[in-house]
This record gives structure tokens, sequence and C-alpha cells, in this order.
């Protein structure tokens, strides 16, 4: 009884720093308000960042609460980052403890953590430094999906996104033509993506519009990365049962059809589901659930996973993309929306 009372204590101490914490700083306040991001304002931005960390470690070092407690505290704290390699990203923070960091390489969503669950995935061989894109995460692949008339994938995922906008729980990135763009795909677009951390989901939203007269054609994709405690205790549910895949593994790609309503993974995985947009991650050794709400744009569904390949860490993570794989044909002046959502559960 002891053992549980101090435990107790425990919790209670770890609670109450958070409450105050929140309390003591408007950077928590739901009605923070949207400013404008410019270099100079971003460097500002990362600078007061520092200082509302310092303020709340030193805050919790004055009452006792320990370097665990500390460290919490500074976990929990929103704003521009920069990881060891020297790439920005964004920290997403609310008042629940929950967070999500979001490069502006990429402008992919590399964690959400939801009740102290990671739901992400970033693979171990990674590289975080800019080097080429980053594998994992909710990756971008825009305006072309896989291999085809540009580069792997398209391009939205190895340039530099610009932060239009943000607060403690939002930020807006932006993707506009370059020298580099033009040079394989010379289209007059905007690409807006908007990531927003709510009280009981990570919701996104890709926005492309077509500045020019001329139409253009486009494929999108978040080749989203997500944790699993191992393969052998996951599975998918969703409309799977009756529906028509492509399956990358045989051949040079056969269509065939699902006769399952839950999706387990045994082996090298590469499936284009037409039609499905509904998936529900199981994972039994978590005892978590994730939906993944594709509610505009995305129809289709890629499972994708580099079965027995260690060095990708392929017990780790399961790719469920939320994919637009027809081609969208883009009329000047139009717009295109993609918005998916994840929400977290228990099974």
């Amino acid at each position: 009884k002891e053992v549980e009372l101090r435990e107790i204590d425990t919790m209670k101490l770890s609670l109450a720093l958070l409450a105050s914490a929140f309390a003591a700083t408007s950077a928590f306040s739901p009605a923070a308000t949207k400013v404008s991001i410019s270099r100079s304002s971003t460097s500002l931005n990362a600078s007061r960042n520092r200082d509302k960390v310092a303020s709340r470690s030193k805050w919790a070092e004055s009452r006792g609460y320990g370097t665990v407690a500390v460290a919490e505290a500074e976990s929990a704290a929103a704003g521009l980052m920069t990881n060891d390699e020297g790439l920005e990203y964004v920290r997403l923070a609310n008042e629940a403890g929950d967070t999500s960091d979001i490069y502006l390489y990429g402008g992919v969503v590399t964690s959400y953590k939801a009740g102290g669950q990671e739901y992400i995935a970033v693979r171990p061989d990674a590289k975080m430094d800019g080097s080429k894109p980053i594998s994992g995460g909710l990756s971008h692949c825009w305006p072309q999906f896989g291999p085809g008339e540009i580069q792997q994938h398209g391009f939205a995922r190895n340039v530099n996104w610009t932060v239009k906008s943000m607060t403690d729980t939002t930020v807006e990135l932006e993707m506009a033509p370059s020298d580099y763009t033009k040079e394989m795909w010379d289209k007059e677009f905007l690409c807006t993506f908007t990531v927003a951390l709510e009280d009981d989901k990570l919701s996104t939203k890709m926005f492309v519009e077509n500045k020019g007269e001329e139409s253009f054609d486009f494929q999108a994709a978040l080749h989203s990365y997500f944790t699993v405690s191992a393969l052998d205790n996951f599975s998918i549910a969703g409309s799977f049962a009756g529906k028509e895949f492509l399956n990358k593994m045989v051949g040079e790609g056969e269509m065939q059809t699902e006769d399952r309503e839950e999706i387990t993974i045994s082996e090298e995985y590469d499936r284009v589901y037409m039609g499905v947009n509904d998936p529900v991650l199981k994972d039994t050794g978590s005892g978590k659930s994730l939906s993944v709400m594709n509610t505009a744009g995305y129809e289709d569904t890629v499972l994708w996973n580099p079965y027995g390949d260690e060095g990708m860490g392929y017990n780790d993570f399961v790719c469920v993309e939320s994919v637009k794989f027809d081609p969208v044909t883009l009329e000047g002046g139009n717009s295109w929306t993609g918005d998916m959502a994840l929400k977290a559960g228990d099974l």
C-alpha cells in the first residue's frame, strides 16, 4: 500500500506540474492567435521557444519535481525547432500533452504522440539531414505517385516547404514552383499543407491550386508509415473484402481480388487497393487502434512493407497510404483537397 501511495503521489505531482505549467503560460491557450511567419520572425519564434522551455524547466526544478518531470515539461513545448542534423521542424502541442512534429524539408509529419503512444514511424535507415527524402512519417507523393515521367514519387518530399502560419496546435506549410521543380514539371501550382493537433485526433489537409490558365494532371498520396509492436500483433480492418487490388509483387503487377475483411502481413507487400479509404489499424501488442479517416480526395489505399528487411526495420512499421491513384485533371483556377485525419483508440 505504501508503494501504491507513493505512485499516486508521483502521478499527482506530474499532473500538478502539467496543469500549473499550462496555466502559467499563454502559449498553450486555446485562443492562441495565428501568426504569419517570415524567416526573421521564425528565428525569433525559435528563440522565444527556447526561453519558454528554459522557464518551464526552471519552474519545475524549483519545486523539486525532478529530472523526469522537467523532461516532460520540455517535451510538451511547441514551436519551431532544429534537429541534431540542422533540419528545422515545427512541434505542435496541446493541453492534453499530445504532440506532433512536422519537418519543413518535405513537409512531412514525422511524429504523432497521443496519450503517450507514438503512432507514426520513421525508419532506422532514414536520413534526417536533408540529403534525401525522409524515409518515414506522412510523406508526400506529389505530383506523381511511384515511377513515371518525373522522379520517383515527385518532388514534394524533397523540397523545403515554407511556414505560412502557425499556432501551438496548427501549422500551415506552403510549396510553390521553384527553378528546381520547373526543370521537371513546369506547371503553375500552389500547394498548402495544414496540420492540426486536435483534442482527439491529428488532422491534415493537402490543398492544391492551379494558378495558371492551362489544366494539369497529378496524383497525390501520403506515403504514411505507422508504428507496430510487431507484425504478428498487427492487422488492418476496412472495406477490403471483395475489392480488387494491384499486387505489384506478382510479375509486373497483377490485378487480384481480396477475400479477407482484415489484412495481416506475413510476406513482402506492395498492393494498391482501389476504392478502399477507410483502414483501421489494430495492434494487440499495444492494445491500440488507429483509424485513418480519408474524408476528401484520397480514394484508395496502398499497403507496403519490406518484409524481412532488417535494415529498414520491417517488423516495426507498416505503410498504410492515403492515395488518389487515378490522375486528377485540374483546370486553370480550380483546386483539389485531400483530407486525412488520424484518430487513436483502444482495442
